[in-house]
């Protein structure tokens, strides 16, 4: 375009040239036609220069021409663009539509992926389901857990034992230690010690359970054969009778209140679990005897309960009583009577004691469980009564020894005049505490005291003694253990320390002393050993299974029977002019137990168990010079070493 527009501006430049040299005057052309001049513009130049023009003028067009068709192609261009814009905004929504079609149909595949993945999982979960049930149901029919018969189910239960026991100093006892019978140092077998094996302990329980819509039913019984009958011996066939040690049943409401009745542990044994049966907490020992310091009892119960939303519970117990004696009767004293030897005829034991009870004891109980821990409280009551005779025993017209309240006549005495019934009342308290306090390591924490509660401890100790005037009284008594257990896969580790201690109950009678614990008991012979007793022998009948005082006698020539006199030979001698009243014994025991399986086809475990027990007396006259001991308090020891291997039913 800038080359068009200069060669238009030389081309009027030439014209304007051309023009003025045409249009002077002629007379000045005749004063100089003598001079010739040249043009300054050739007409050849002018024809070259138009030709040049035309030219110019045609590549101009040309170029317009160009100019438009590339105008008109760039306005097809727009028209195109604007076209394929369009479309491109038709096929973005197109697009768009699409993509959310495609995405909705996405999700839509995806849920149905989802739903037949569901189906395909439900369907193999259905069959390994049905796989596990059609193995469960075969394992179930080869190997039940429990019984079901006539919608109930029986599960049958215990363990099979084969157990030793070890004493420094002999007992002739098997596993079950009579601790208030540790021998002293002037008993014969306190100079002998004792090994025994034994499978008595074995086992066998059975539990029935039936649901109905608001309650569940329950009745458990269990046995071992801890018994020993009429023909009992341990020379050749070792045969012992089956014992009952529990039965009982139970109506648990879906309310939370229960009821239980039956043989069963006394309300006062701690539980681990509310106030549950089955749920005891026994201390791990082999000895089945349990732990000094431990209270427990397995008699006769009738047990109200209600549960309060798994935290706390309160029970109510009925349960059985029973009278033990102790002490020591004053000179010639028979003015009481408490029970009488059993019938044979009422189905009871004709050689041991039993109380003519006033009423049963009662027990109750609260417990927490807070979160952390099992706390209990409990409260014992019992009745303890006698018929005391005034005018009977050490009475005489002469002697003028406690004078009865009535006159005694002047007929033969002793007399039954004046003859009355005596209540006295007895009872404790108790407290249990028990938790875990680190990983896998339990503590606990019992006791108890009272008046009267010593049959309750694993000691043995009395409950009652009797004034010389006939009148019973509930001895002080206090019972304390302590347990610690370690608790893992294959291994159970525990150790207990317990203790019991009986009070002072005693009296002056002719200045002689009576009752428990008395300071004028001569205890003068406790470390001098006797020679061993002659082949027939007065038999000692004891006012209970743990007395070693007797209050009467009577010769039985029948050797070998229960109760008589042994062949020479079995006839240890105990120390004369021993009194000797427990005032406290105490326990230590450590062991554990090491399960080699336990699993769906029962447990079999093995363990040890040591123990050290010492038996303190109170003070009495004599002593024993060979320790300088002026104050006639003997102690008993004992070490024992027990072992046990039992295979549990599953």
């Amino acid at each position: 375009m800038k080359f068009v527009l200069t060669q238009c501006w030389v081309l009027l430049v030439l014209v304007a040239s051309i023009a003025q040299a045409q249009t002077k005057p002629a007379a000045k052309a005749t004063a100089t036609a003598k001079v010739v001049r040249r043009p300054l513009v050739t007409a050849q130049e002018v024809q070259e220069l138009k030709d040049a023009l035309a030219a110019q003028g045609q590549r101009i067009e040309q170029q317009q021409r160009q100019i438009q068709s590339l105008t008109d192609e760039m306005h097809k261009r727009d028209a195109e663009l604007q076209q394929a814009k369009q479309e491109v905004q038709k096929l973005e929504a197109t697009t768009t539509a699409a993509v959310s079609q495609s995405t909705q149909d996405q999700q839509t595949v995806s849920t149905l992926q989802t739903e037949v993945n569901d189906l395909k999982q439900n369907q193999t979960n259905a069959a390994l389901s049905l796989q596990e049930t059609q193995k469960n149901i075969q394992s179930s029919l080869e190997n039940p857990l429990a019984l079901h018969y006539k919608g109930i189910t029986i599960t049958p239960g215990g363990f099979l034992a084969a157990e030793t026991v070890w004493r420094s100093h002999a007992l002739g006892a098997d596993i079950n230690t009579p601790f208030n019978s540790i021998p002293f140092d002037g008993a014969t077998a306190s100079h002998l010690s004792e090994f025994y094996g034994s499978g008595r302990q074995s086992r066998v329980s059975m539990l029935a359970e039936g649901k109905l819509n608001a309650a569940k039913l329950t009745g458990y019984v269990e046995a071992d054969f801890l018994s020993a009958g009429i023909t009992s011996n341990n020379n050749q066939s070792n045969s012992y009778s089956l014992r009952q040690r529990q039965a009982w049943a139970q109506a648990a409401l879906n309310s939370g209140w229960s009821f239980t009745g039956g043989q069963m542990w006394s309300l006062v044994t701690e539980t681990k679990s509310g106030v549950d049966n089955r749920s005891e907490a026994l201390p791990m020992t082999i000895d089945a005897q349990y732990n000094v310091g431990f209270s427990w009892a397995r008699q006769y119960g009738f047990r109200l309960a209600k549960n309060f939303n798994n935290r706390v519970w309160w029970a109510a117990s009925l349960e059985n009583s029973q009278t033990t004696l102790g002490g020591h009767l004053a000179p010639g004293q028979n003015n009481f009577i408490i029970g009488a030897q059993g019938a044979s005829g009422g189905l009871y034991n004709a050689t041991s004691n039993y109380s003519f009870n006033a009423s049963p004891d009662l027990v109750t109980k609260l417990v927490f469980q807070p979160g952390w821990g099992h706390y209990e409280v409990l409260g014992l009551f019992s009745d303890f009564r006698d018929r005391v005779f005034p005018c009977g025993g050490a009475i005489s017209a002469t002697n003028g020894v406690l004078p009865p309240p009535v006159p005694c006549g002047t007929g033969n005495i002793p007399n039954a005049s004046g003859a009355f019934t005596k209540n006295k009342i007895g009872g404790g308290v108790g407290i249990n505490i028990r938790g875990t306090v680190a990983h896998q390591l339990d503590v606990g924490i019992h006791a108890l005291a009272g008046d009267g509660i010593g049959r309750y401890g694993s000691a043995g100790l009395a409950d009652v003694v009797v004034r010389p005037d006939g009148v019973l009284v509930p001895v002080r008594n206090y019972q304390a253990l302590g347990t610690v257990e370690y608790h893992s896969k294959r291994l159970d580790v525990y150790l207990n320390v317990g203790a019991e201690y009986e009070a002072r109950a005693a009296y002056t009678f002719g200045g002689k002393g009576a009752g428990y614990g008395s300071s004028l008991f001569n205890n003068s012979g406790c470390y001098n050993e006797a020679p061993p007793s002659s082949t027939v022998i007065n038999v000692d009948t004891p006012v209970s299974s743990t007395s070693t005082n007797p209050v009467g006698s009577g010769t039985v020539p029948n050797p070998g029977s229960a109760g008589t006199p042994l062949s020479a030979g079995f006839n240890p001698a105990g120390p004369s002019n021993c009194t000797g009243d427990t005032r406290s014994i105490w326990e230590g025991t450590i062991g554990f137990w090491y399960r080699f399986y336990n699993g769906p086809k029962g447990r079999l475990q093995w363990g040890p168990q040591y123990s050290y027990i010492d038996r303190n007396t109170w003070s009495g006259t004599g002593g024993n010079p060979a320790t300088g001991n002026l104050l006639a308090n003997p102690n008993a020891t004992e070490n024992m070493f027990l072992t046990s291997f039992r295979y549990y039913l599953p």
